[in-house]
């Protein structure tokens, strides 16, 4: 039987939870429809999800069709999880795009769709809710074509709208033929000469739906089953299924770890090629993850990670290159809504894994591996978790992180000097979900201080600095010296030589390169600098001593501590010759309301800094686009029904950073030693001032 990984996408609240029940309980899998209400559907397992009625975390379930078995992976509709959503598209074989036949499509609905089309993903769309007073089929087709501006194939039509009665005709329209046509010259001609066989068009639109080239759009409701047949009918038919050869090399990509009740990782994974089996041993590693694993490789005969030099890893892992080797423990697959063990699993199923420990999501399972890839911003807010009475600053450390190996995105970041950890955070709700997690999961009562903004550092020049061994108060056993320029936006930190790469032993090339990298993660202002170019312009070190029938001198000797403790010093010398800025992150908006409330929008719009760039009119909707700064999108989220009646509409997503233009320039606690204070910082590295 053929495999189907497909995704439930949509704005929140616009009933993809429940078109899940529907489908389970369609197929047979399930006896009683859960209820997002009650809290007892198949996929919202987590407590939170009961209590809130939102789903956080992606979950799988499967159910059989005729002639393909479908695991379906429901996600979260909000955009503070976005990160969520983000890690289940590289696993779809396809998707069906939810939206509300009351509120249409929504700012959310928009982003999604963006993303499936960038990504190439077949996407069916269902309008759902066509039995709530208020729902509408025509005006949201209209607004479908004209806010997601792709190329949509209606298969039918809504009857009894609003009603209870509320059913779906199928049937293509009259339309159908153009728009297929538009994508296939033979069918064109075919039209022109008096008309296309029914067969003949349904081919075409299999072929074009597949293809990403077309969006079959289909009403119904989760609530009462209308529509959900003939959507079922074209999850089957239109889709594709998934490929890879079971005989290949095996290879895969972890998109979600959890724990178990006793403490063991868990992940899922889809994989694309080969067969992967119990007790074998596989290779797992940064493909690109989120886990931190992968940097930017440098040039010049001095790698990043994946250089071939081993080392430890997290949570113990043996790593070689940035990657890991574990065996197998356990498999499960998906089967009629639940699990079923197995001994091995071949290319194109999702399964869950068992025995790797220092597993991380966006890892790449065997050879090849298939890169992890970001297809959202990230986070553009932090907070710091304070501790509540009796709550222990250890173990509240230690769950951030568990939370974090489910979501890195939320960075963890602990500062020793003050004992402060934050977290990175989309939205205020996400804030409110990991403070809940915390109490209901780990028995941890905590608060949070205001959300702040997350800026970046870009160099302003080109600067450099070099301190030598044994001169001038250097009080390490090595020279560096070190050269900062910009680089492009999104080119990432790039390491260069010009001396020798023999001139001294690689280990301590290898040290001053891992610590400029380290290092940039703070800049003059305590934010990272991502983008900048460092060119090591002098070398040198201290030949191993030794005295006779005595050992390694190591007063006498340079050692990697040397080269890791002088960098940081030399680094920030020439970035403070460079100069840099701190740029905020800024966001791009779309914002829709009535014309006659613009006297009272556009002066918050000006106040909260947010630029309009475009304006027009959409009947009696203005409709505004430019970029607003990230710090004040919540305020403005708030204040736009008031302002507006109820009827504004905005949505928001990241897009550049711009330079900080508006009151102070805003600063971030460093976590490090400090080697701005270079007296602060010679105390804690070598316990001494130099003279």
């Amino acid at each position: 039987m053929q495999l189907l990984n497909l995704g439930i996408l949509a704005h929140v609240d616009a009933g993809k939870t429940s078109l899940t029940e529907r489908l389970l309980h369609t197929a047979g899998v399930i006896d009683e429809l859960g209820s997002v209400d009650d809290g007892s559907t198949r996929t919202d397992t987590l407590a939170l999800e009961r209590q809130r009625g939102i789903t956080i975390k992606s979950a799988v379930v499967s159910f059989p069709l005729d002639g393909v078995t479908v695991n379906l992976i429901d996600t979260p509709g909000h955009p503070d999880f976005i990160a969520e959503v983000e890690r289940v598209l590289g696993v779809l074989d396809g998707a069906v795009l939810v939206v509300s036949a009351v509120e249409g499509v929504q700012a959310q609905t928009r982003v999604l769709m963006r993303t499936l089309r960038r990504l190439g993903i077949p996407t069916l769309i269902f309008v759902n809710k066509i039995d709530r007073r208020g729902a509408r089929d025509e005006a949201v087709l209209a607004q479908l074509a004209r806010r997601l501006a792709v190329p949509l194939v209606p298969m039918g039509r809504a009857a009894a709208l609003g009603t209870r009665a509320a059913r779906f005709v199928p049937g293509l329209g009259p339309a159908a033929p153009d728009t297929l046509a538009d994508h296939d010259d033979a069918l064109l001609a075919a039209c022109l000469d008096g008309g296309v066989p029914d067969g003949r068009l349904r081919a075409a639109l299999a072929d074009q739906t597949r293809r990403a080239l077309v969006h079959p759009v289909y009403f119904g409701s989760a609530v009462t089953g209308a529509g959900v047949p003939e959507l079922i009918a074209g999850i089957e038919r239109l889709l594709p299924a998934a490929d890879g050869d079971p005989s290949g090399p095996f290879s895969g990509t972890v998109f979600k770890v959890e724990r178990s009740p006793a403490g063991e990782k868990v992940a899922y994974a889809r994989i694309f090629s080969g067969t992967l089996r119990v007790r074998e041993r596989i290779p797992f590693g940064s493909g690109g993850g989120e886990g931190g694993a992968a940097g930017v490789r440098a040039g010049d005969g001095v790698g990043g990670r994946g250089d071939g030099q081993a080392g430890r890893g997290p949570a113990g892992r043996r790593v070689t290159g940035g990657s890991a080797e574990g065996r197998v423990t356990g498999l499960a697959v998906f089967d009629r809504g639940g699990e079923l063990r197995q001994d091995s699993a071949r290319a194109g199923r999702i399964v869950k894994l068992w025995g790797l420990g220092g597993i991380r999501i966006g890892d790449a399972l065997g050879q090849p591996g298939q890169a992890y890839q970001h297809h959202f911003a990230p986070p553009t807010l932090e907070t710091v978790v304070v501790p509540g009475s009796g709550t222990d600053r250890r173990s509240l450390h230690v769950a951030l992180t568990q939370l974090a190996e489910q979501d890195p995105l939320i960075d963890v970041r602990y500062d020793e000097v003050r004992q402060e950890t934050s977290v990175s955070l989309y939205g205020e709700v996400q804030k409110e979900v990991v403070q809940a997690t915390l109490a209901d999961e780990y028995g941890l009562h905590v608060t949070f201080r205001e959300t702040t903004t997350i800026c970046v550092e870009r160099i302003s020049g080109t600067g450099a600095a070099v301190e030598f061994n044994k001169k001038d108060g250097n009080p390490f056993l090595a020279t560096v010296g070190l050269r900062v320029e910009p680089a492009p936006v999104g080119a990432g930190v790039g390491f260069r030589l010009e001396v020798e790469l023999g001139s001294m032993p690689y280990a301590f090339f290898k040290a001053v390169e891992d610590t400029v990298r380290e290092t940039l993660g703070q800049g003059l202002h305590g934010w990272r600098i991502p983008d900048c170019t460092v060119t090591m312009t002098h070398s040198g070190y201290s030949p191993r001593q030794s005295h006779a029938h005595q050992g390694f001198d190591k007063s006498m000797s340079s050692t990697g501590h040397d080269f890791r403790g002088l960098t940081p010093l030399v680094l920030v010398k020439a970035l403070r010759r460079a100069g840099t800025g701190v740029y905020e992150p800024m966001h791009r908006f779309r914002l829709e309301a009535p014309v006659d409330t613009l006297g009272a929008l556009l002066p918050v719009l000006a106040r909260l800094g947010a630029v309009p760039q475009r304006s027009g009119t959409q009947g009696p909707l203005a409709v505004l686009e430019g970029t607003v700064p990230a710090a004040q999108v919540h305020e403005l989220e708030q204040r736009l029904p008031g302002l507006t009646r109820g009827e504004g509409e905005l949505e928001s997503a990241f897009d550049h950073h711009a330079p900080v233009s508006r009151g102070a320039v805003p600063g971030r606690a460093r976590t490090d030693h400090n080697p701005l204070n270079r007296r602060e910082y010679l105390l804690k590295v070598t316990g001494r001032v130099a003279g």
